[in-house]
Order: C-alpha cells, then structure tokens, then sequence
C-alpha cells in the first residue's frame, strides 16, 4: 500500500478560506481517486496560512485490471446499428464474439484494460484538482494564465517517496518544503506524511489547527495566570487567529489607563474587530487594563518590539473610539428619535418616525 503527500505552498491565505479550501482539496483528489478505481484507507487534509496539505493512506500501486462486456445487436441486424456498436466499442467484427441467448444469437465485444500506475494516475488527477480547486477569489501573478488564491510558490508531490511529476502556474512538483517564512526558510527534504510533519514542526511550523489552537489558548492563559489576571473567553476568536499563523507566540501588552474609562464592550469590539487582540480580566471579572497578542515569529527581544509596536497601535483604536463614544454621549437617546423621521423606510410605508409605519412593521413581523 502506497501513501500519497501533497503541499501546495503559497502567499497567505485568507482564513476564513482555510477550512473550505481543506475540504475542497480533499473532495476533489479523493472523487478522483474513486473515479479512477483506486481504493484507498484514509485522507486527511490540513491548512496553515501559507499552505494547503493531503495525505492519502492505503493506495494501491497500480488500478485493477477490468473486463468488461457489452452485448450488441443481433446477427442479421441492419448494417447501420451494427457499424454503430462497432465504432461504439473500438472494435472490427472479427474482434466481437457470438453468443446465443433464448434461441437468438448477438454480437459481445469483450474489453479489457490493464490499470495504469496509480503515480500516473494521480499526476492527472492533481493537475485536474490544481486548476478546478473553487476558490471564492482568486488571481493570477506574472506572465502566467494560472490562477490561485495567492501566488502559488512550491508544490510537493509524493507517493511513497516518489515525486508524482505534476506541474501549475509554471512549479513543477519537487520533494522539499519550505519551513517558517522567517524562522527556517530554507529547504528541507521529506520522504513521507509522518517526517514532513515532524520536520515542519522543527521548521517552526504546526500543521494541525486544532494543536494551534489548544497552544494558543494555553499559552494565553498562561501567561494571563502569571499576570494574575484570567484570560476572557472567546471561542470565535481563537479558531481565527489559529488561521492566521503558523507557529503562535503569545504575548501580554497593556492598555493605556486613559482609555480605561470606555465600556467593556467598547474595548473588546475595538482589539477584537481590528487587531485579534484577547482580553482579559481581573478577580472581580472587570476588564483588565492589559492584552494578549498571538505573534507569528519569535524575537531576540522576546517579543518586546512587537509588543510596543502593537500598543502602539491599540492607542491609535482605542483613540478613534473614544473620540465617537464621547460624541455619541454629546445628545440623549430620546433626542435622537426625531432624526427618524428623516429615515424612509419604504416609499409605501412612509418614515421610521411614523406610528402607522411602526405598526405596519410590527404587522409584518
């Protein structure tokens, strides 16, 4: 039983395309897979920011062999349905035997094909997938015609160690990858799905989401503990931003006391929406005055330039939200009902102001 690895590595994908890009890799390369004959034990496939990753299990070397029989009109049929049958099959009628069924005799053409390679097979199989992957936007980059998500930068292919010679936007398949753009860029040999995991994880690179996940809620709790703070729960945000690296680095930075007088939600929604930014909270469960950050690179400093870079930052938001929140404190909210009557909800139901409108809405709630 063979094993099959392909990585397609490219610029940053975009993280809410990660997981349907996983799921359409996978679908695409195993209905080929079927369609071709080939059976096989298991497949799994993996994103991280920069690349796209499916394992294969249980191949065969090569397709079955298949006889396959068709029954054609009878002897003595008119020449025309018979020619038909003929070019229908590919065969002479010398090739086709005779059998007699119910007192009547037909003609049979027996076809029989050897199976291919299954590594020939694939080769078909992922350059169809390459160019038919349904990527919600996509672009095209140099002189090329091919289009990807981002530009496309190295394809590894490999079945049983073995390169599978498949080629798209102008890479052919080869048997090295590249780890952590910064951390380890250089090239690295693999021979199979357990030491391409291995050695990427040495090249700074977890392939499993869910493993950078479950670190980058560790690490954050962690070092919010060390703060004596708690870290707020926020399961939407840790599933993105465990899309928007490949190797997590936790790090705490504070928030300047200033701002500390906006409401809570103000806060979150601004570090949240803008910057992936946790939040966290004191004994009492009130808001904390400190951040965590997920970096995707580890520094000499121990992350203290990316931390002030990232404070930095956050004054700036949390600055622009201040300033609305103080404006919209400036007028009551009964004070506001007025501006409504400018509003036209729809030109037969008139204003949002208008009582006969509100109860026409609340009608068609």
């Amino acid at each position: 039983m063979a094993e099959l690895l392909l990585e397609l590595l490219s610029e940053e994908i975009p993280a809410r395309m990660q997981a349907r890009a996983a799921d359409d890799l996978k679908r695409l390369v195993t209905a080929g897979l079927k369609d071709a004959g080939l059976e096989f034990q298991s497949a799994e496939a993996y994103v991280t920011p920069r690349r796209l990753t499916l394992v294969v299990d249980g191949l065969p070397e090569k397709q079955p062999d298949i006889r396959e029989e068709k029954r054609g009109p009878q002897i003595g049929a008119p020449e025309k349905a018979v020619s038909g049958f003929l070019k229908s099959v590919n065969l002479t009628l010398d090739q086709c035997e005779r059998r007699e069924i119910k007192g009547k005799t037909y003609y049979f053409a027996v076809i029989e094909k050897q199976g291919r390679d299954t590594g020939e097979v694939l080769a078909e199989i992922i350059g169809e997938t390459l160019g038919a992957l349904p990527w919600p936007k996509s672009m095209r980059w140099g002189a090329g015609a091919a289009r990807w998500v981002r530009p496309l930068q190295g394809i590894l292919c490999l079945l049983d160690g073995k390169i599978i010679k498949v080629g798209f936007a102008e890479i052919d398949a080869g048997e090295t990858i590249r780890g952590h753009r910064f951390l380890a860029p250089g090239e690295i040999k693999v021979k199979d799905f357990k030491d391409y995991e291995a050695k990427l994880k040495k090249a700074k690179v977890i392939l499993d989401g869910a493993e950078r996940r479950a670190k980058i809620e560790r690490d954050a709790r962690a070092l919010a503990k060390k703060a004596g703070l708690t870290l707020k729960a926020d399961e939407g945000l840790l599933d993105e931003v465990a899309g928007l690296v490949e190797w997590p680095v936790a790090l705490i930075g504070a928030i300047d006391e200033d701002f500390m007088t906006l409401p809570p939600d103000v806060l979150i929604t601004a570090m949240r929406s803008h910057q992936k930014y946790f939040a966290l909270e004191d004994a009492n469960g009130a808001m904390a005055p400190r951040f965590i950050t997920i970096a995707d690179n580890e520094t000499r400093d121990g992350g203290k330039d990316i931390v002030a870079g990232n404070e930095r930052v956050l004054r700036a938001r949390l600055a622009d939200a201040k300033f609305f929140w103080d404006q919209d404190r400036k007028r009551t909210l009964e004070s506001r009902v007025a501006d409504l009557d400018a509003m036209v909800f729809s030109a037969k139901l008139g204003e949002v102001f208008d009582d006969q409108t509100l109860g026409s809405l609340g009608e068609k709630v």
